[in-house]
């Protein structure tokens, strides 16, 4: 006999179904044309009070939307740099894993965007930093500035994660990070 699955509350699954609607809205119409209004017509919601019982205002269902992103961007990245050793093979999967994450998901990368672009929240991860950082400690990578060479990965990926073929630059990028962090 299996064990039974197991069901999420209403409320969970509730606030699933309006983060996932405000994130099609967000792709399609940018940060100005989505509203309440449109977010319960992708919903199939009845009524905006639905969205305001479950997220207390926009800025938490905004954050809600960029925080489920951002894990599901971060789990795609870690299975792409799964059994990678070394800080420079794990350096290109990182890069891999974003692009490749945007070529599987570009509505949720665009939303992301939006609300980069248009609210107080950042597209930070801090992964590359610290990459970078123990590439140095290691040897790997040569002496920069870990924070201003990541600023650098993460505008790149960004501009070509919202191309219409995420993936064509990746060998490309994977070669001049590679370049620009060698030993001298």
């Amino acid at each position: 006999m299996g064990v039974p699955a197991r069901r999420l509350p209403v409320s969970e699954v509730r606030r699933a179904q309006i983060t996932s609607a405000t994130i099609a809205v967000l792709a399609r119409r940018g940060f100005a044309g989505t509203s309440y209004d449109a977010i319960c017509r992708q919903a199939g919601l009845s009524s905006k009070r639905l969205i305001s019982y479950h997220f207390a205002d926009k800025e938490e269902l905004l954050a809600t939307v960029a925080r489920v992103v951002r894990e599901e961007e971060a789990a795609f990245v870690r299975r792409a740099a799964s059994g990678v050793s070394g800080v420079r093979e794990r350096l290109s999967a990182y890069i891999r894993g974003r692009l490749d994450f945007a070529a599987a998901r570009p509505e949720r990368v665009r939303a992301l965007r939006q609300i980069v672009c248009n609210t107080s929240e950042t597209g930070s991860d801090g992964w590359p930093a610290e990459l970078f950082a123990e590439g140095q400690r290691e040897g790997a990578f040569r002496a920069f500035d870990a924070e201003v060479m990541s600023a650098a990965l993460r505008g790149s990926i960004e501009a070509l994660a919202l191309s219409d073929d995420p993936r064509a630059g990746a060998d490309e990028l994977v070669r001049a990070f590679d370049l620009a962090t060698r030993p001298f």
